[in-house]
């Protein structure tokens, strides 16, 4: 195949600029820009910030013009501007699937830069298979490198961007088979439900495993339902009042963040909300998105007096989509029994609306590794650790510290990003700071690190950037309430003394944990009395376990079982 030649050409955004584009017979890069597919980025700098729109055309010329004909929303800013430019982008082997795949690959990128205020297109256009598609990767580095190089503050490095919290959340992401059915399948159902303005309230239910891909599929979703006037020609879809509700702190930012700059708010609505919000302060919406609903099987509490948020909000909602994840249930409120829950699969099932997601997304691993981690937490065994070289660096310490050490230094290397050393509830922490300004640590022989969100903040660093995003932090220990639903580049676990290995076996021991609500009793639906901890304790650690997307290393504090861990590591298979 013939070399690639890439072009990107920036000019002044406007009927000058175009004409000056279009006039250019001896450049010899005109045909590429002129005659074949291109993809171009459109962006208005104000203050140190951006707003940007991506498109692509097979005629830039007509398609731009066209641009300044039109009466929309969407262009009318950048066409009043008079510091508005246009980066043009051509490539020798650019078809149309291809320029539609990279202005979502734009879309994707672009959602997650921090200068970006605003960013505009007219689709979600993602392609599968096309003659180029194995191209198409190293296609958009160079793009991005490109245009790295004309202005790194709207396009920062790639490392940089990928290591975002967002990008992790986008909605551009490109769904894989599975994805992609229950995305049309949920969408379609939508449209159905609506069209025949039934009363009856209906729940869509979701299930998958950590890593399975559901936060990127509900994302999606979102995105799809506040943009289905792009989509559709039915007025009752348009302009739906869509509600995502999220019972984690960190992730509540990340959403807030893609509403502001997907535009997605309604009326300035607050459509990115904690559930008690919702159930407290809204008489209801069409579509109710709902991450992580095995969170919301919630008893009592100060802010919410209700039996069950889940329940309270399929009330409130036409529709309601749940993520449901058994193994990510962390607290005896929370706890749903088995027939409980069996109720509502019963009913989504007997509607046509339950959808499975069974494919490993997140890590990087084997199956044989995941396996291995899977019979390691449920299973209670301990194997040889499969040595199947898969990317996936799984790796076994008998020093904290040299761990600890270790995460750091893939956190500083860019190649490697974002990492973070997190542990299980072993030790006592409180969101009130003690009154002689001391931290509660995480402490290990000579080792003692802070727990998460402890250390201060340093005043350039954004209050609304998730925990793992933030740069102090990498000196402080993460848990389950920071890091969840989150992906890491590496992560480092420290396996507390609540897990321990004895007579062949992982045992669980409920008296080493400081987690109150997972150690506590609950009160079943027949009245009785139940202790959970011997389900909640290995739900925690399967969370910690499975953030690591390249890498998972291990230190346990349990003699017994960091000796069994260490031995399975240097027989491996």
């Amino acid at each position: 195949m013939t070399k690639r030649k890439l072009i990107i050409e920036d000019i002044e955004y406007n009927p000058s600029g175009l004409k000056a584009l279009a006039s250019q017979p001896n450049n010899k890069n005109r045909e590429y820009l002129i005659e074949y597919p291109t993809v171009y980025v459109i962006n208005d700098k104000k203050s140190n910030n951006f707003n940007v729109y991506v498109g692509e055309s097979n005629n830039i010329i007509q398609r731009t013009t066209q641009h300044f004909n039109e009466e929309r929303e969407d262009m009318d800013r950048f066409k009043k501007s008079s510091s508005s430019k246009m980066f043009v982008i051509g490539n020798s082997h650019f078809n149309k699937s291809l320029t539609l795949d990279i202005e979502n690959q734009l879309m994707l990128y672009l959602s997650s830069v921090d200068s970006v205020n605003s960013l505009d297109n007219r689709r979600d256009n993602p392609q599968n298979k096309y003659y180029t598609s194995d191209e198409m990767n190293n296609i958009f580095n160079d793009i991005w490198d490109g245009l790295h190089k004309h202005n790194p503050i709207l396009f920062p490095l790639q490392s940089k961007v990928e290591n975002s919290a967002i990008f992790k959340s986008s909605p551009f992401h490109k769904l894989n088979r599975k994805q992609n059915a229950a995305k049309d399948k949920i969408i379609n159902k939508v449209a159905s439900i609506l069209d025949k303005k039934t009363t009856e309230h209906k729940l869509i239910l979701v299930e998958g495993d950590a890593g399975s891909g559901k936060t990127v599929l509900l994302s999606t979703i979102f995105y799809l339902l506040n943009n289905l006037d792009k989509y559709t020609s039915k007025e009752n879809l348009h302009n739906l009042d869509t509600h995502l509700l999220v019972n984690n702190d960190e992730q509540v930012k990340v959403y807030e963040q893609i509403v502001k700059r997907l535009k997605l708010n309604q009326k300035n609505k607050n459509i990115v909300e904690k559930p008690t919000s919702f159930i407290n302060g809204n008489e209801g919406s069409d579509v109710t998105l709902v991450d992580e609903s095995h969170l919301l099987w919630t008893q009592g509490k100060q802010s919410y007096r209700g039996k069950n948020q889940l329940n309270d909000i399929i009330e409130k909602s036409k529709i309601t989509i749940a993520i449901f994840d058994k193994h990510q249930i962390l607290r005896t409120q929370s706890y749903v029994e088995d027939k409980q829950f069996n109720k509502l699969k019963d009913i989504a099932e007997k509607q046509g609306n339950h959808i499975k997601l069974d494919t490993q997304m997140r890590m990087n691993a084997s199956q044989e590794k995941i396996s291995w981690l899977h019979e390691l937490v449920y299973g209670e065994k301990i194997y040889n650790i499969p040595s199947k070289k898969d990317g996936y660096e799984l790796k076994i310490f008998d020093d904290v510290n040299k761990m600890f050490n270790q995460i750091k230094s893939k956190n500083d290397n860019k190649d490697n990003g974002l990492s973070r050393v997190v542990a299980t509830f072993d030790w006592p922490y409180s969101q009130k700071h003690k009154k002689d300004g001391t931290f509660y640590d995480v402490k290990i022989g000579n080792f003692s690190k802070p727990w998460n969100l402890q250390l201060p903040r340093p005043k350039n660093v954004s209050k609304k950037l998730a925990w793992a995003e933030q740069k102090q932090t990498i000196n402080e220990i993460g848990s389950t309430f920071t890091v969840q639903g989150f992906d890491l580049n590496y992560c480092g676990v420290i396996i507390g003394p609540s897990v321990k290995f004895r007579n062949g076996k992982i045992i669980y021991d409920p008296s080493e944990s400081k987690d109150k609500n997972a150690t506590q009793n609950r009160t079943m639906s027949d009245n009785s009395k139940k202790k959970l901890a011997n389900e909640l304790i290995p739900n925690e650690l399967n969370v910690l376990l499975t953030r690591g997307v390249n890498g998972l290393y291990i230190y346990a504090v349990d003699e017994a079982l960091r000796k069994e861990l260490l031995k399975a590591q240097n027989h491996k298979i």
